[in-house]
C-alpha cells in the first residue's frame, strides 16, 4: 500500500506532457497513417493526391501530376483553384499555413466549397507536413505565384511570399519524408503508378501523370468508360462468365456506381470498394449492403425460377466466388463517416440500404433480361458450394474426424511437430530430400515440422480445388495446416503460427517460392493477411579461419562477405552455399531455423490490386502478357526485384 501511495505522490501535474499538434503526430504517427512501414510512407502521398482529386471531382482542373525526384522527395500538382493564401480571420495567419500546420482545418468541412471530398477530418496535409523532413507549397492563384516552406516536421522555414505573376492556377506540394520517422523513405514507382491508374477509372475525364526523374519512367492514365474499364483490366487474363454488368443510381444524396463480372477460372472474391474515390480496403456499410443484396437477389431469382428449393439457399461466399466487383459511392460531407483515421472503412449508415436497394432493382432486372446467363451463374454457385462442402469435410478429416468422405493423400516424408501449442508451432516447407534430412535432424522437434517437396509444386493459379487435392504435396499441406482450404479456410484453426518456405537461394528456389505463394494467395490468403507466411533466409557464405574452423562468420550479402573476410583476417576460407543441402544439420539449424539467430522475411500484401494483377499476368495461362511484362520490367541480373514484384511486398523480421 505504501508503494502505491508513493507512486501517487510522485505523479503530479509536472508529469503531464502537453504536445503541440505536429509534435503529437510525430510522437504517434500510427494513429494518423496506420504504420511507419511502406504502407504508411505512401499514405503521405495519397493524402496529397486525394486533395488534388477533390479539386478535379468538384470541377476544377482535369490533370494531376505526381513527380518522384532524385533527392527522394515527391511532388503532387493539380490544376485546381489554388490553396487560399489570405489571412484567416480567427488564426491571424495565411490560410495555407493554417492548413499545413493545424489539425482539423481545411475547406472540406464546408459543403458549399466541396460537395464531396476524400477528406473528412482535415488532417491529411498537416500529417504529411508533420512527418516530413521538409515540405514546400507553391500556389498559383488569382494571377499570382505564392510560396511557403516548412522543415523539421512542420516548423515554418520560409513565410508566405509572393514570387510574381502567372496565368496558371493550382497547387504544387513537394515533400521529403523524415528518415527519423520512416525506416524506409524510398517511394515505390509501381505502387504509385497503380494508385493513379486506379484513380483514373474512378474519375473519368481526368488525366493522371507519373514521372520518375531518377529513371526517366513516365506513365499516363486517362479513362472514359470508368468502372467497366476497371473490371476489364482486372479480368484481362481470366475466363469471364458473361459480360461486364454495370449500373448506377442515386438516393438520399448518395451516388452509387457498380461494375462486376464473374470468371470461371477464378476461385476468390475480388471486391474493391471506394468512398469519394478513396479505396476502403476494410470495406464498410456500402460493401456490406452490396453483398447482402447480391445474395438475396440471386437466391430470390433462383427460387422464383425453380432452380433451387426453399431450403437450398445459396450462401454469399459461394455466390461471390470468382466475382470481380467495383463499388464506388459519392457521399455528401454531412453524411460521410469513416471508422478510423486512415479512411479504411466506411461507416455511413445510409450507404448500406442505398447500395443494397440499387443492386436489388438493377441486378434483378438484368437477370430477367439475361436468363441464360442467370442459369449458368446459378450452376456456378452450386458448384462452388459443392467444392466448399468437400473442403469442409477435408478439414474435419484433418481434425481427426472419423468421416471418410474425402480421400486425402499424405506424404510419407512429413515430420510432424509434437506440440499441440499450435500458435508456437512452425511448418518448414523444404526443397528436396537432402535439405529435408538436414532440417529434420536440426529442428526443434517439439515445435517445428518439416515437409520436404517432391519436385516443383503445381501452378495453382486458375486451377480448381478438386485438382489441387489430388496432388500429394498440396493435399498434405492442406491437411497438415488443418484449417481447411479456399472459402472454407479459417486461420484460427491453423496448426502452425508460422508457415516458412525454405528453399535454395537460386532461380529454382525462387520459382518454388512463387508457386507456393500463389497457392497461399489463391486458397489460403488469410495466412498472408495475418502475417503467418515467411521466407527463410539461409546465408550465402560462411567465412572461417583455416587454422581454427570454430571461428567463423555467416554472411547473407556480398557486403557482409567483405566485412567477414576483414574480421577473420589472413588465412580465411569461404564456403559458398549453393543449396541448403550443402549445410550440415547444425549449420542449417543455427543460421536458418533457430529462433534466436535466424532471419525470416515475412510475406505481406502492401497493395492488393498490384498483387492481383501481377499474379494474373505472371502465373496465368496466357504467356503473351507475361512475356511482355518481363521484357518491360525485368533486368535479368537483378533477380531479387523480379521476385519482389511477385510477392507484392514483404517485411524483414529478424529472430
Amino acid at each position: 500500500m505504501d508503494d502505491i501511495t508513493n507512486a501517487e505522490k510522485k505523479y503530479t501535474a509536472s508529469d503531464i506532457e502537453v504536445l503541440g499538434e505536429l509534435e503529437g503526430v510525430r510522437k504517434r504517427p500510427g494513429m494518423y497513417i496506420g504504420s511507419t512501414n511502406l504502407t504508411g510512407l505512401h499514405h503521405l502521398v495519397w493524402e496529397m493526391v486525394d486533395n488534388a482529386v477533390d479539386e478535379a471531382v468538384n470541377g476544377y482542373g482535369n490533370r494531376v501530376q505526381v513527380t518522384m525526384w532524385k533527392d527522394g522527395s515527391i511532388s503532387v500538382e493539380d490544376e485546381g483553384r489554388g490553396v487560399p493564401v489570405d489571412i484567416h480571420p480567427q488564426a491571424g495567419i495565411p490560410a495555407v499555413q493554417l492548413i499545413y500546420t493545424t489539425l482539423h482545418s481545411g475547406g472540406k468541412f464546408n459543403s458549399k466549397i466541396y460537395q464531396t471530398s476524400a477528406g473528412l477530418h482535415g488532417v491529411g496535409a498537416t500529417v504529411t507536413n508533420a512527418l516530413s523532413e521538409w515540405l514546400d507549397v507553391t500556389v498559383y492563384r488569382q494571377g499570382k505565384i505564392y510560396h511557403i516552406r516548412f522543415h523539421n516536421g512542420g516548423e515554418l522555414e520560409t513565410p508566405l511570399e509572393c514570387l510574381g505573376n502567372t496565368n496558371k492556377h493550382g497547387t504544387i506540394v513537394r515533400f521529403k519524408p523524415d528518415p527519423s520517422i520512416f525506416p524506409n523513405v524510398k517511394f515505390n514507382y509501381d505502387t504509385i503508378q497503380n494508385r493513379l491508374e486506379e484513380k483514373s477509372y474512378l474519375l473519368t475525364g481526368v488525366r493522371f501523370v507519373l514521372k520518375d526523374q531518377s529513371t526517366g519512367s513516365t506513365a499516363e492514365f486517362y479513362c472514359q468508360n470508368g468502372l467497366r474499364e476497371y473490371v476489364e483490366s482486372l479480368n484481362r487474363n481470366k475466363m469471364p462468365l458473361g459480360e461486364i454488368i454495370d449500373f448506377k443510381g442515386e438516393s438520399s444524396g448518395i451516388k452509387v456506381e457498380i461494375a462486376m463480372q464473374w470468371c470461371l477460372n477464378d476461385y476468390k472474391e475480388n471486391i474493391y470498394s471506394y468512398a469519394n474515390d478513396v479505396r476502403t480496403a476494410d470495406g464498410g456499410t456500402h460493401e456490406q449492403g452490396f453483398k447482402s443484396a447480391l445474395t438475396k437477389t440471386i437466391n430470390d431469382w433462383a427460387l422464383q425460377n425453380e432452380l433451387i428449393r426453399a431450403n437450398q439457399s445459396l450462401e454469399g461466399i459461394d455466390i461471390r466466388e470468382g466475382l470481380t466487383a467495383i463499388i464506388s459511392v459519392k457521399i455528401p460531407e454531412n453524411k460521410l463517416e469513416y471508422e478510423g483515421q486512415t479512411k479504411g472503412k466506411l461507416g455511413t449508415p445510409e450507404a448500406g440500404p442505398v447500395v443494397g436497394g440499387l443492386v436489388q432493382s438493377k441486378f434483378l432486372y438484368f437477370l430477367n433480361e439475361h436468363k441464360n446467363f442467370a442459369v449458368e451463374l446459378i450452376k456456378k454457385c452450386e458448384a462452388s458450394r459443392n467444392v466448399r462442402e468437400a473442403a469442409r469435410k477435408a478439414k474435419e478429416a484433418a481434425r481427426g474426424s472419423k468421416k471418410k468422405s474425402v480421400d486425402f493423400m499424405l506424404s510419407d516424408k512429413l515430420a510432424s511437430a509434437q506440440s499441440k501449442d499450435y500458435k508456437n508451432n512452425e511448418l518448414f516447407i523444404v526443397e528436396g530430400d537432402s535439405a529435408g534430412g538436414s532440417a529434420k535432424t536440426g529442428r526443434d522437434r517439439l515445435h517445428q515440422a518439416i515437409l520436404p517437396l517432391r519436385g516443383k509444386p503445381l501452378n495453382t493459379d486458375s486451377l480448381p480445388l478438386e485438382k489441387i487435392v489430388e496432388n500429394v504435396e498440396f493435399s498434405t499441406l492442406i491437411q497438415t495446416i488443418g484449417a481447411g482450404v479456399g472459402s472454407d479456410f479459417d486461420p484460427d484453426d491453423s496448426h502452425y503460427g508460422k508457415i516458412i518456405i525454405m528453399t535454395d537461394a537460386d532461380t529454382d528456389g525462387a520459382h518454388i517460392q512463387t508457386l507456393l505463394l500463389t497457392f497461399f494467395y489463391n486458397y489460403m490468403k488469410p495466412l498472408i493477411d495475418r502475417g503467418m507466411v515467411y521466407l527463410a533466409q539461409p546465408p550465402l557464405y560462411r567465412v572461417y579461419k583455416k587454422s581454427d574452423p570454430s571461428k567463423h562468420v555467416y554472411c547473407w550479402t556480398d557486403e557482409e562477405l567483405q566485412k567477414a573476410k576483414a574480421k577473420i583476417g589472413a588465412g580465411y576460407g569461404i564456403n559458398r552455399y549453393k543449396g541448403l543441402g550443402e549445410m550440415n544439420p547444425s549449420q542449417l539449424a543455427e543460421t536458418t531455423m533457430n529462433k534466436e539467430t535466424r532471419q525470416l522475411l515475412r510475406v505481406t500484401i502492401e497493395d492488393a490490386l498490384i498483387v492481383e494483377k501481377r499474379i494474373g499476368t505472371l502465373m496465368g495461362k496466357d504467356s503473351a502478357p507475361r512475356w511482355r511484362w518481363i521484357q518491360e520490367n525485368v533486368v535479368f541480373n537483378e533477380f531479387d526485384s523480379f521476385q519482389e514484384e511477385i510477392k507484392g511486398g514483404s517485411s524483414h523480421e529478424k529472430q
